[in-house]
């Protein structure tokens, strides 16, 4: 071959090999196939969460609870995991959603380990995703695997609350944990400045595994606002599903104060636009690789080495909830067993004691009868011959 043969065509030389092309490939890929986001929302009744992932989404995609049924479920002493489903679409890209709503947690008077259902979900969808991931057939996988965990802080203006704490850690351990403060207008710009350093404080001095996006941009603008976004956490937001004018003849959303309007989508006011971006405009992907790549497979490593394939998860022998109860349970049965065998054996002691005595006194008359016995054979023997024959 010479070497003018050896030389690429004008046109591919023109053109390239077509390999820039693999990004457009994989969008129509992507947008055929759509994909799967779930957001769990975590924290005390009334601090807004259901407000904030309506104004999210600018729908009603949780119902309010009236304070009759928030009542009502106080009494239940439990935890529920909720999950509403829905579908976007925009620009014929499809988002399948998962919102993931946790009523009652730390509604009651005892909260210990409030956060154990809440754990137990998060890995369950794990378990469910691995034994998908098992079968010969794996098209049409479900992923209902937790993807970014919204932790909705009170904003008490001190700090975290030992619940939050204990809460923060245990949940933050297995999935993409944002930090929320809920209903920051309720504290003044200074005070919500110190609260947030006093919470990022904790967070640290705790170790608590909070999502963090990458630094590594693809550029200078990027890198930049992803230090913006980690400078804001935790992100301090305002819910509202209602418009209101403001004193220029705006009409937002936000809340009507005498003082003013604390505007939702205003950066002064909250951090509501700069968690929609990272939640949905520019780290959704990230949120879901990180979930795939981290958490899920830790969760999954951690199981293979202790279990075969294909082998079913074996069920916890203890539930974290009662556990304080089963251990009360658990001695007082033991205690009373040992009390019941201590009366059992000073009875059969007592028993034994009396077939002792009992025996004594049958050997005492058998000894009585032979010695009866003797003496009247004794005379028996020893009567006159007149007897005899009289008896004859």
């Amino acid at each position: 071959m010479t070497a003018a043969e050896q030389q690429p065509t004008t046109e591919y030389a023109n053109k390239g090999y077509g390999v820039a092309n693999l990004p457009n490939q994989l969008h129509k890929i992507v947008t055929k196939k759509g994909t799967d986001f779930s957001i769990m929302v975590v924290g005390e009744s009334g601090t807004g969460k259901t407000t904030y992932v309506n104004t999210l989404f600018a729908s009603e995609m949780l119902t309010p609870m009236d304070d009759v049924t928030r009542r009502k479920k106080q009494l239940d002493k439990t935890v529920d995991v909720n999950i509403h489903k829905a579908e976007l679409e925009e620009k014929n890209f499809r988002v399948k959603l998962n919102i993931i709503d946790t009523p009652g947690f730390g509604d009651y008077v005892d909260n210990n380990e409030c956060w154990a259902p809440i754990f137990d979900f998060i890995e369950n969808q794990y378990e469910q995703y691995l034994i998908q991931e098992q079968q010969p057939v794996r098209k049409g996988l479900i992923d209902m695997r937790v993807h970014a965990c919204l932790y909705f802080i009170r904003p008490n203006g001190h700090s975290l609350k030992p619940l939050d704490i204990r809460a923060m850690k245990t949940i933050g351990e297995r999935v993409n944990l944002i930090p929320v403060i809920a209903k920051a207008d309720t504290l003044s710009p200074n005070a919500l400045k110190a609260f947030k350093k006093r919470i990022m404080d904790v967070i640290q001095a705790q170790n608590i595994q909070i999502y963090s996006p990458p630094l590594d941009g693809e550029d200078d603008r990027a890198t930049a606002k992803n230090r913006s976004i980690i400078a804001s956490m935790p992100f301090s937001i305002i819910g509202s599903e209602t418009e209101v004018a403001t004193p220029d003849g705006r009409k937002v959303r936000g809340r009507k104060y005498n003082w003013g309007v604390a505007e939702v989508e205003n950066e002064n006011h909250s951090d509501f636009i700069k968690l929609r971006e990272l939640l949905i405009r520019t780290h959704m992907l990230d949120l879901i690789n990180t979930t795939q790549e981290i958490h899920y497979d830790f969760y999954r490593t951690s199981q293979m080495k202790t279990r075969k394939f294909g082998e079913i998860k074996p069920k916890k022998t203890d539930n974290k909830k009662f556990k304080d109860e089963e251990e009360n349970l658990r001695k007082r049965f033991t205690e009373k067993v040992k009390l019941e065998e201590n009366r059992f054996r000073q009875w059969e002691q007592k028993l034994i004691t009396e077939r002792d005595r009992l025996n004594k006194d049958l050997e005492a008359e058998h000894s009585l009868v032979k010695q009866l016995e003797t003496e009247l054979e004794a005379l028996q023997n020893s009567a006159s011959p007149n007897a005899k024959f009289f008896r004859k």
